[in-house]
């Protein structure tokens, strides 16, 4: 086992909180709302990418066998179905409740898509027809993890209360392992082999938690009796939570039991893992929002094409990257624009003869002047600028000073009955959509009253002035 080299996908700006391949894709998702898609031949970013649609942060992401879509989900309670070359939403698939979620899983054959909810329910949809299946309870606790066992009759779900429970396509219960990991479950993956003695049939899930531990099981499924689950090994080499595991295409490296290398290259929690089914290529995605990707084995790069440096993945750096945004000319606003998708703007900013130093000092009100009808498209540019200043500055807001709802910079903080700080429209729109509930806890508020944290709003103030 060898780590030959590594790169670093720097394009999203929130912490990252999934990654996917497909054969010739790498998908990433993010608390920016935003889903980004790249080529695993040289790890260019996609035209169509990012792919936004999603009102909040989206979870999670993966493929579809074929590669031809990708489903996301995400705290604003839907799952979004793309189209992989094209970045068109094919489909949105909302949760019966509108309850935020959390995962979501697709069948080995693709005829099924699962979702966990944080209300402890999954929904089950046809994928085919895009029509509900089931929707049901499997836990009192948010549902953080779930997959669907290699042959696609059985999906294991993982709750924040640290169970794993075994389920059929009906969302009957098999197997109940209680307190499989102390302080919650954060993910679960089926090794895609399986093996068959006789009427026997056994599966290798791999599981972990805010344990520190992760955990390989045997499942069994024996013809006219119920499954059992029986613990393989713990592996106990990490020292804190341990947020995201998968298996190899080949289903050795998860299962040999032995650290086999620890890669060290991201500042914060690693949160997400994913393994290429066809190249050598594992994706780390962490709270420093990169994502870093990896070349294992003992083969030479040079053979397969696919040799990776910095200068070979996503865009290159344009000519005014390297100058500060009040030094930008209309001409590099207008090239800015189109790198971030916002290309219906150059229009705008062209007649209005927009420059850096505007851009700089741009707010809801003056994007509204310019006539940005669209509130969901002021947002987006807004966001934009602030991650590119605070890019320039190198230097980011405090995670406190983030609503966490859309982490975004905060301009009027309230505190909920939950004692959490919210933006006041976030937290206002998320009540007023049913969700009576805590965004962060899932638990019922006991009243809509919100109070104003002028300490939280003038610690931002201060902040923003000493940038």
């Amino acid at each position: 086992f060898n780590v030959r080299s590594h790169v670093a996908l720097r394009q999203h700006t929130d912490e990252i909180s999934c990654c996917a391949f497909s054969a010739s894709l790498l998908a990433t998702c993010s608390a920016d709302k935003t889903l980004r898609v790249y080529s695993t031949r040289d790890f260019s970013e996609l035209r169509c990418s990012p792919l936004s649609g999603h009102a909040y942060g989206v979870h999670c992401c993966c493929f579809s066998s074929c590669g031809s879509y990708l489903i996301s989900c995400s705290t604003d309670g839907s799952a979004v179905v793309w189209r992989s070359d094209t970045g068109e939403a094919a489909a949105v698939l909302q949760h019966p409740s509108r309850s935020p979620l959390r995962v979501c899983a697709l069948a080995p054959d693709s005829s099924l898509l699962l979702a966990g909810a944080s209300d402890g329910t999954v929904a089950l949809w046809d994928f085919a027809s895009k029509t509900l299946r089931r929707c049901g309870a499997v836990s009192e606790a948010s549902v953080v993890a779930c997959c669907f066992s290699p042959c696609g009759q059985m999906f294991m779900t993982g709750c924040t209360y640290g169970d794993l429970k075994l389920w059929d396509v009906d969302v009957s219960l098999l197997h109940a392992e209680k307190d499989a990991h102390d302080l919650g479950v954060a993910c679960c993956r089926f090794a895609s082999q399986f093996t068959v003695d006789g009427c026997c049939v056994e599966f290798r899930l791999a599981s972990c938690g805010q344990d520190s531990q992760l955990k390989i099981w045997i499942v069994s499924q024996r013809e006219g009796a119920v499954c059992t689950m029986k613990l393989l090994h713990v592996l106990t080499s990490q020292s804190a939570p341990v947020l995201s595991c998968a298996f190899s295409s080949d289903g050795d490296l998860v299962n040999l039991g032995t650290l086999l290398h620890t890669l060290r290259q991201h500042d914060r929690y690693v949160t997400a893992v994913a393994l290429s089914p066809t190249m050598p290529w594992i994706a780390t995605g962490s709270m420093d929002r990169i994502v870093n990707v990896w070349r294992v084995g003992d083969g030479d790069s040079s053979r397969t094409g696919n040799r990776l440096t910095e200068n070979s993945l996503g865009r290159k750096l344009p000519g005014h990257s390297r100058l500060l945004l009040a030094d930008w000319s209309e001409e590099d606003v207008q090239t800015w624009l189109c790198e971030e998708g916002l290309e219906e703007l150059v229009s705008i900013f062209k007649v209005n003869n927009m420059d850096g130093l505007e851009l700089s000092q741009l707010s809801k009100e003056t994007a509204a002047e310019l006539g940005i009808e669209s509130v969901g498209l002021r947002r987006r540019l807004l966001r934009k600028i602030e991650a590119l200043k605070a890019e320039q500055s190198g230097s980011e807001a405090p995670d406190e000073f983030l609503c966490p709802i859309t982490r975004e910079l905060m301009e009027d903080p309230v505190i909920a009955a939950d004692g959490y700080s919210y933006e006041r429209e976030s937290i206002e729109s998320w009540i007023r959509g049913k969700n009576k509930t805590s965004p962060m806890t899932n638990l019922p508020l006991q009243t809509t009253l919100l109070t104003p944290n002028r300490s939280l709003k003038m610690a931002i103030t201060r902040w923003k002035s000493g940038q």
